[in-house]
């Protein structure tokens, strides 16, 4: 470790490289999406600030060789995976373990380069889910884990649901977890101390829900969603991380972003809205007299969806939502005020 806590990618996989890699065999999401935003963006640095197998990577850097990545990723086993993947790319490619919002492992990784684009691919991953170890899934038998580094310091989804009061698990699976039915879920999490395992707690949810809910796919779904994104962060690690990764695009370098929940869809687009007008407040249709700036234009209104030969295919990928953004120059900034 470092003298902050953070292992760096060097060191070895919680699996090995040779059992990482197999265990984070999956497809990259949207890749040929993904593929035309970043076409057209300049030569230089690109942050995948979630490396996970290195699907997306080697895709890009198979595409465009003036280009380099550098990979982020909080999993040492995803690393492990991605490092084997991406070795063919050699000397264009660093890994870190890090978690994108970690501004100075960002720094030690990138220094003073121009990042020419940013590739954001949240959630959890398939090779995750089905690691019954690792505690995401609500359909294997596991600790109640779901750190998505299983090295740091707590929090644990055990620690959530044996130690935080009703009110603040039900407002974790209302907000997190979308569900209709989060105070009678706290509740019975709560009656249900201690919980030891993930199979327990799927019990307590299931048996929680009204049978009608269920005929809805299995109910401990968006618990154990609302669960692991409390655990790591997630809503509030990529608040701080987009802005920032915005802030750091070269001029015509580009922001894509993957998202697999309406939460973090949401948070995407109003960072984006934010940055393509300025922040500006002045009534619509109306010239601007705030002096708001435009940091970035949007390459498209609203979210691309998956096609449907994908969806029907991948799983993973029918939630999936993307959204895409561009810096501006300096000059069309100031020709972007309305």
């Amino acid at each position: 470790m470092d003298q902050g806590g953070r292992r760096r990618a060097e060191e070895p996989g919680h699996l090995g490289p040779a059992r990482a890699a197999a265990a984070f065999e999956h497809r990259p999401v949207m890749l040929r999406e993904v593929l035309e935003v970043l076409r057209e963006v300049p030569p230089g640095l690109v942050v995948d600030a979630t490396v996970g197998g290195g699907g997306h990577a080697a895709a890009l850097l198979a595409a465009r060789p003036d280009l380099s990545v550098v990979g982020l990723d909080q999993d040492p086993d995803a690393l492990a995976a991605a490092r084997a993947t991406l070795a063919p790319f050699g000397p264009r490619v660093r890994l870190l373990q890090a978690r994108f919002d970690d501004r100075s492992a960002l720094e030690d990784a990138v220094g003073t380069e121009e990042v020419v684009a940013w590739c954001f691919d949240l959630g959890v991953s398939s090779p995750q889910l089905d690691r019954a170890e690792r505690g995401f899934s609500y359909r294997l038998a596991g600790p109640l884990d779901m750190r998505m580094d299983p090295g740091r310091p707590g929090p644990t989804a055990a620690e959530l649901v044996n130690e935080w009061p009703p009110e603040r698990l039900a407002a974790i699976f209302a907000e997190s977890g979308e569900t209709r039915l989060a105070g009678r879920l706290a509740r019975a999490v709560v009656a249900a101390r201690p919980l030891h395992s993930t199979a327990e707690l799927a019990a307590v949810v299931e048996r929680a829900v009204p049978a009608g809910a269920r005929r809805r796919g299995h109910p401990a779904r968006r618990v154990f969603q609302a669960l692991r994104m409390a655990v790591n962060d997630e809503l509030g690690a990529l608040g701080r991380a987009l802005p920032a990764a915005l802030a750091r695009l070269a001029p015509g370098g580009r922001c894509v972003v993957l998202s697999y929940h309406s939460g973090e869809d949401r948070l995407v687009k109003a960072v984006f809205q934010e940055a393509a007008t300025g922040g500006c407040r002045c009534p619509s249709g109306l010239p601007c007299v705030c002096g708001a700036v435009p940091l970035v234009r949007l390459l498209w209104r609203g979210a691309r969806l998956p096609r449907p030969e994908e969806a029907a295919s991948n799983p993973r990928a029918r939630s999936a939502r993307l959204r895409a953004c561009e810096r501006l120059a300096a000059e069309q900034s100031e020709g972007g005020r309305r």
